[in-house]
């Protein structure tokens, strides 16, 4: 068989013959959704497109070339990504300081509130407050606890005074406000990921979960044998939304962390003010700053993306 050819059910066919059957079956309604699909992928893409190419432009390309238009062989550079990648490697390891165990923590709490608050047998009523409560942190815009953070961290939690013996090990204790994120991402975190385990776990087997209780299995046993193996979905949902979420927050960091020149600084941060300068804007910079911060989400979204599909369909 050739190699244009293809096999089907009923022998062979060209590629051109498959695909020509094909227009012909097309429905006016089947080519409005190609168009508006087409459409809105252009609408996502090109704007990522110009960013790219901006980014591996030289300072006189950018003036005398389109957004969009790629860059000559002149106009063609990479020591803008060089500088980024210089500039946000120590923020980028910095956040990840924070950001990984924050949405691990955040998720694992939020699964087994979840599960209390789902499988075990305890008054409805009060299983509805206590919902209740913990989905109202959901609602709670980061504006309004900003004063109130400061104050608990700043008078009331004394972490600085707290972990003496981590700095007399000779880390800086600038990374004290890691600490505070972690923390203040973890109690931010845990309303959503309860709401999102409990409506995943609403949805199991109830004669499974039955029939393991009445094998004399605690609760305990049946969160680790049965319903944790099969929270993996769920799981990759809220470890990609938490995470997106952690490691772009700008909010937080600038309250607990403040500067860029910080041993702590995160990536975030630094790069708010990467490509800033009296001179004007470095847009080449900045765009080669921004793709290299986005990296780590963008593999979240790579590693968990089938567990993630399969966590949204459920």
């Amino acid at each position: 068989m050739k190699d244009d050819t293809l096999r089907t059910d009923g022998g062979t066919a060209t590629i051109t013959d498959r695909l020509r059957r094909n227009v012909e079956q097309m429905t006016i309604e089947d080519a409005g959704l190609y168009v508006v699909l087409l459409l809105a992928a252009g609408f996502y893409l090109v704007p990522i497109e110009s960013g790219l190419v901006t980014s591996i432009k030289t300072g006189t390309a950018i003036v005398q070339t389109a957004p969009f238009a790629p860059p000559g062989p002149s106009g063609f550079t990479l020591t803008k990504w060089q500088a980024a990648v210089e500039a946000l490697l120590r923020g980028m390891g910095n956040s990840m300081l924070y950001a990984v165990p924050a949405t691990i923590i955040s998720a694992f709490v939020g699964s087994i509130t979840a599960y209390g608050l789902t499988i075990p047998d305890w008054k409805q009523s009060y299983k509805a407050l206590v919902l209740a409560l913990i989905i109202a942190g959901i609602f709670i815009p980061y504006q309004a606890v900003l004063v109130p953070l400061t104050q608990f961290w700043s008078q009331w939690a004394q972490l600085t005074d707290l972990l003496s013996f981590v700095w007399a090990l000779g880390i800086p204790d600038d990374y004290v406000g890691i600490v505070e994120l972690v923390v203040t991402h973890v109690a931010y975190g845990i309303p959503i990921c309860t709401l999102l385990f409990r409506t995943y776990y609403k949805t199991m087997s109830e004669e499974m979960i039955e029939s393991a209780r009445l094998d004399g299995a605690t609760l305990r046993r049946v969160y680790r044998r049965i319903v944790f193996p099969l929270s993996g979905p769920m799981f990759a949902v809220v470890l990609i939304y938490q995470f997106t979420q952690i490691w772009n927050d700008l909010l937080f960091t600038l309250v607990l962390v403040s500067t860029e020149s910080s041993p702590a600084a995160p990536v975030v941060l630094i790069l708010a003010g990467l490509g800033t300068s009296m001179e004007g804007q470095d847009f080449a910079l900045r765009m080669a700053g921004a793709f290299f911060a986005a990296l780590p989400t963008l593999a979240v979204y790579i590693f968990f993306g089938d567990e993630f599909a399969e966590g949204v369909a459920a």
